[in-house]
């Protein structure tokens, strides 16, 4: 995983507000949706639809150049501030001067997936940012674990050709198969939540992907789909070492992919399923995996996620909860390396092209 996908992929996932008040402060002011789809060492780069279309933007950093990772945090919350600024918005709190006279920050989220995303700082009175983020929370700290993992990998465009709707239908086929293997493996252990009432409420029926991923591969490669697909190495090590966790029944361990992967699916997966549709003309099929309208409010669901992984902090000992981000970190490092064996899939094909 990239950098640049780790901080899109936070962006979208954690902060839509925070897009959308970027780039009407910098020259959409009409903007009705956008995403974070790029960034290098003068800007970022913003997807914007409004009224008019869709367009891209290119907003420059407003300290200048930057060429190390730290600074690219400190670059979007300072965007963040002068959008709020500019439009008379009160920034939140977390981004307010800390009493060492630092940038307390929360953009080091988990990636292209978005994981842990959704919209964290609703608030009543409808000003989604009137209200801090609960940094100290067990579910806090899972959610910003992995910033410290974010590298180049050869596998870092694979994501950022899906949301540009420049990857070929062949290279979605290959995430669909990819994610039917990961969730096969997920689904099956996940009945171990379900049958918990500490955690049913993670996994209620509308949340199970199995049909939808059917219905899709269906869809995309005909019924006799199952002759034609395969697990690349790094997805068959991911599904082994959720199988792995399950049996040892560490149950906090199995929370650690779930919540990695349908977080993602809940957050940044919606910008996927939206691209995919335009780019490839698709209605439901082919993008049914994406298509959570039984779990009702998405926001609601994912705030009482929220709320049963900060009771699980509670109930764990510090060893318990270290172990448990831990098992997310190792959870990102495994889609990490799926994405880079998915572009070297296509590196490949293109060669013997």
């Amino acid at each position: 995983m990239s950098v640049v996908d780790a901080v899109t992929g936070h962006m979208n996932g954690d902060h839509p507000e925070d897009n959308l008040l970027i780039v009407r402060a910098f020259g959409y002011p009409e903007a009705q949706a956008s995403t974070m789809t790029g960034l290098d060492s003068a800007a970022g780069v913003w997807h914007v639809e409004d009224a008019s279309g869709a367009h891209e933007v290119r907003i420059e950093w407003p300290s200048g150049s930057i060429n190390e990772r730290p600074q690219i945090r400190r670059e979007v919350v300072a965007l963040y501030k002068s959008a709020c600024e500019k439009l008379g918005v009160p920034a939140r709190e977390e981004h307010a001067p800390s009493a060492g006279g630092h940038e307390a920050h929360s953009h080091s989220g988990h990636g292209e997936h978005g994981h842990g995303g959704g919209n964290p700082h609703a608030a009543q009175g409808g000003n989604p940012h009137a209200k801090p983020e609960d940094d100290g929370s067990f579910s806090y700290q899972i959610r910003t674990a992995t910033w410290g993992d974010h590298s180049d990998s050869e596998g870092a465009s694979v994501m950022e050709d899906i949301m540009r709707m420049r990857a070929t239908r062949e290279e979605y086929i290959d995430l669909v198969v990819q994610h039917f293997y990961m969730y096969e493996a997920l689904e099956e252990s996940a009945k171990a939540l379900a049958e918990d009432a500490r955690y049913a409420a993670l996994h209620p029926a509308a949340l199970v992907r199995e049909q939808t991923l059917i219905e899709d591969l269906e869809f995309l490669l005909g019924e006799n789909w199952r002759d034609e697909i395969s697990a690349h190495p790094a997805t068959a090590a991911y599904a082994a070492r959720i199988r792995e966790v399950t049996a040892e029944g560490w149950l906090p361990g199995l929370i650690a992919h779930h919540y990695t992967r349908y977080l993602g699916d809940l957050s940044g997966g919606q910008m996927i399923a939206k691209r995919v549709k335009k780019q490839f003309d698709f209605d439901r099929a082919g993008v049914a995996f994406y298509d959570f309208t039984e779990l009702g409010d998405l926001a609601e669901f994912k705030q009482g996620y929220r709320d049963v992984l900060n009771a699980l902090g509670e109930s764990l000992d510090e060893a318990g909860r270290q172990r448990m981000v831990d098992e997310v970190r190792a959870s990102y490092r495994f889609n990490s390396q799926i994405f880079t064996e998915m572009k070297q899939a296509v590196e490949t094909a293109t060669v013997s092209s």
